[in-house]
């Protein structure tokens, strides 16, 4: 969307600090023994709190409020009574939900207690390129440029990026046009940021695939080569200077 009156910021800034929090507190409270459907549960009633509806289960009829996915898993992950968080788990929490009529989206990943797997420089790249992404952002910059900035940093980093998941606009739905905002320099793509538009940008930082697979369950997808990824996400306001980072107050860069 396109933030056109001070009410639909408002209305973007709520719908945002919902998401934001969401994602703060469940990955406060993720720790070795618990579920990802305690997990998932603990993050539905925090939205439920804000008054926010989950986005992918109004959208998709997703099976759960959040999408959290584990180790090998990529995104989509579904909450399941099953899955016991382990230390050193690689956890992956996407938090999307609409509030009054307006749509926000924001993730992360992060290590469940002691890094014993060494993901945390996986991490700590995804957040450092997200970080370099969005304030390289501005109205009238090329989506395909910042797509390349994404693809440069990855490889500088000695990782990739997957090539079928993307950031997107939002607002009044959960995707929105940009339909696709890409972590590498898609060159048919001439699409420009525009100024005062809504956007999810987000980092998939890979350790050694580039397309991501849906598994039989319909939903969890994982790499074409295997590995890790990390996804770091957030919702901005484009402007003619530095971004409006409306979901700043999930603390992924902390």
């Amino acid at each position: 969307m396109s933030i056109t009156t001070e009410a639909e910021l408002i209305g973007m800034q709520k719908a945002s600090e919902a998401v934001a929090e969401a994602l703060k507190a469940m990955r406060n409270y993720a720790q070795p023994g618990i579920t990802t459907k305690q997990l998932d549960d603990y993050g539905a009633a925090i939205l439920s709190d804000f008054g926010a509806k989950s986005a992918p289960l109004l959208t998709y009829n997703f099976p759960g409020w959040t999408c959290i996915s584990v180790n090998n898993e990529f995104c989509h992950g579904i909450p399941s009574d099953k899955r016991i968080l382990k230390e050193g788990d690689l956890v992956n929490i996407d938090v999307s939900a609409e509030l009054h009529g307006f749509w926000s989206d924001n993730g992360g990943s992060f290590v469940i207690g002691e890094d014993v797997n060494q993901h945390q420089k996986l991490i700590d790249a995804s957040k450092q390129i997200l970080y370099k992404a969005i304030y390289n952002i501005k109205g009238g910059v090329r989506i395909a440029d910042i797509g390349h900035l994404i693809e440069t940093e990855a490889k500088k980093h000695g990782y990739k990026v997957i090539k079928n998941l993307t950031g997107h606009g939002v607002g009044r739905s959960l995707h929105e046009e940009p339909s696709e905002i890409a972590n590498y320099r898609d060159r048919f793509n001439q699409t420009r940021f525009k100024k005062n538009s809504v956007v999810a940008i987000e980092t998939f930082i890979s350790t050694t695939s580039t397309y991501a697979e849906t598994l039989k369950d319909g939903w969890t997808m994982v790499g074409n080569k295997g590995g890790f990824m990390a996804q770091h996400e957030h919702a901005i306001v484009v402007t003619d200077g530095v971004p409006m980072i409306l979901t700043e107050m999930n603390g992924i860069w902390n």
